[in-house]
């Protein structure tokens, strides 16, 4: 992943999403708050003209280094988001 990849961040009283977009392509990944402890990453999805540039991967990225700045922990219900976290032992602390 060589290029860097801008991600924002919208957090309502329930509901999040982190998205990027590059090349005019949008990528998200969307979660759950669970109180005020966990999230729940429910969902992640990247547009085919993103696959194989990490774009899914700097999204997983991100709501790890967020969880672990916030004191909260994160419940992969997304098989996407659960096999990168699976990938980086170094994540693995927020689960």
């Amino acid at each position: 992943m060589s290029e860097e990849i801008k991600i924002t961040r919208d957090e309502g009283e329930t509901k999040g999403r982190y998205a990027a977009v590059v090349d005019g392509h949008e990528a998200e990944l969307t979660y759950s708050r669970l109180g005020d402890a966990s999230i729940i990453i429910n969902h992640t999805g990247v547009p085919a003209a993103l696959g194989g540039r990490g774009v899914g991967q700097a999204l997983v990225k991100r709501s790890v280094e967020d969880a672990r700045a916030e004191g909260r922990k994160i419940v992969p219900l997304c098989p996407f988001a659960k096999a990168q976290i699976a990938k980086h032992p170094e994540w693995q602390d927020v689960l």
